[in-house]
């Protein structure tokens, strides 16, 4: 679809230098593109059940997970100096 819509813009700008309606054309064809091609929405879908340990959607849940993995990683750090060393020099190699 990118394609022929790249294809279909590109002739009608190529047709423009002479008529200015193709170029209209072409605004027009980028336009409809953006609104209706890109398909429809899917059905909706029921939300998973709690517990189910599908990822959740809200930014919210996301930054308290990143929050809890960074701190785990600086308590691991905290206590195994000597570990975290070694895997430093492992990963400059």
């Amino acid at each position: 679809m990118r394609g022929i819509l790249a294809t279909g813009t590109l002739v009608l700008v190529i047709l423009g230098i002479g008529d200015h309606l193709w170029w209209l054309a072409a605004v027009a064809l980028l336009y409809l593109y953006a609104t209706h091609g890109r398909g429809a929405p899917g059905p909706a879908t029921p939300p998973p059940p709690a517990g189910s340990g599908t990822p959740p959607d809200s930014y919210r849940a996301y930054r308290e997970r990143r929050d809890r993995q960074a701190r785990w990683e600086r308590r691991y750090r905290r206590e195994r100096p000597l570990e975290t060393r070694r895997r430093q020099r492992e990963q400059a190699r």
